[in-house]
């Protein structure tokens, strides 16, 4: 019975004990931290972002990363909430969130072709299509914010409760979660997703089409960046330019604080759910305890948003160092 269980390797677990560190300094600094109603909100903001972790870690498991996640999140909500004047008043409602997403996996299948077949890197050429589709929004509101607003079932996708208890994201969540755990570890596109992270070349001459899964991935990383920005439309109940860029390094953290070998080959989703809701928590520990003020008394000023980028980018940096010596001394 023991042997069939699982394995959970140090990453995750260091993960969810930083997680219950965080829940005790929480209790400790606020009153009312430990309530249901907080702790199913903070449920509820870990969702969007542990949507859009979930298509990166794809990305992430081949030793590729994306980084146009923020305006293809601005892209998916903006295209939803436009899908009206886009489409027309009949078809743009119903058809809003499919829309929404559509133009993610677009996205991602542009980058998707560059990086399997033209074999750009693609830390360079997402970082070029998040550029193009920060262009294409701008010309597509015209430099201004806005005027759409979020239809009726992105708003109740997004706040409302299908189940008495339990956000829709954290549902949309489970569900996005569930299919992409089977597909990990049940399919074969999950065994070449994890194999090309760690010898691309020798899958190559093995006889698998590494640059269809390879678009494959950026694909399911575009969409999820796009349905991340359906429901944070719908969660604001209005698009606007923007509303991706706090995601792309708490991302990114997420999912390397979860135990995802940044170079690929290694990494369980049940690490990156810890890492989702451990960046979720250290946000709202952040905003309880507001460190910046200490540094502050120093001489050191910062915003709590640049604080907080600032915290994001070490954790980054510092799990790149151990994760690149790691891969390193195995080869």
């Amino acid at each position: 019975m023991l042997r069939s269980l699982p394995k959970i390797d140090a990453a995750t677990l260091i993960a969810f004990g930083c997680i219950l560190l965080l829940l005790a300094v929480g209790a400790a600094a606020k009153p009312g931290f430990l309530s249901v109603g907080y702790l199913a909100q903070q449920l509820q903001v870990a969702s969007f972002l542990g949507t859009i972790a979930t298509g990166e870690m794809i990305v992430i498991l081949m030793g590729q990363i994306d980084l146009s996640i923020p305006w293809t999140i601005a892209m998916g909500g903006m295209m939803a909430t436009g899908a009206t004047g886009i489409l027309g008043p009949g078809v743009g409602v119903p058809l809003a969130i499919p829309f929404g997403i559509f133009c993610g996996i677009v996205v991602g299948l542009v980058n998707g072709l560059g990086v399997a077949y033209l074999r750009a890197p693609s830390m360079i050429f997402t970082l070029g299509m998040n550029a193009v589709a920060q262009g294409l929004m701008v010309y597509h509101t015209g430099g201004f914010a806005p005027q759409d607003r979020a239809t009726g079932l992105m708003i109740e996708l997004a706040g409302g409760q299908l189940v008495p208890g339990i956000p829709n994201p954290l549902l949309v969540w489970i569900a996005v979660g569930a299919v992409t755990v089977y597909m990990l570890t049940r399919t074969k596109l999950g065994r070449q997703i994890y194999a090309i992270g760690n010898r691309e070349r020798a899958v190559f001459l093995s006889g698998v089409d590494s640059r269809r899964v390879t678009l494959i991935a950026f694909a399911l990383s575009g969409a999820c960046a796009a349905a991340g920005g359906v429901l944070l439309a719908g969660w604001a109940n209005r698009s606007y330019q923007a509303m991706g860029d706090p995601y792309l390094l708490p991302t990114i953290a997420a999912i390397v604080l979860g135990g995802t070998n940044v170079l690929g080959g290694r990494g369980t989703y049940l690490g990156t759910i810890a890492g989702v809701i451990l960046i979720t928590l250290l946000q709202s520990i952040l905003s309880v305890l507001q460190p910046q003020d200490y540094f502050a008394e120093i001489g050191v000023r910062l915003p709590a948003d640049v604080f907080r980028q600032v915290v994001f980018g070490l954790v980054i940096i510092v799990m790149m160092m151990l994760y690149g010596r790691e891969k390193l001394m195995r080869q």
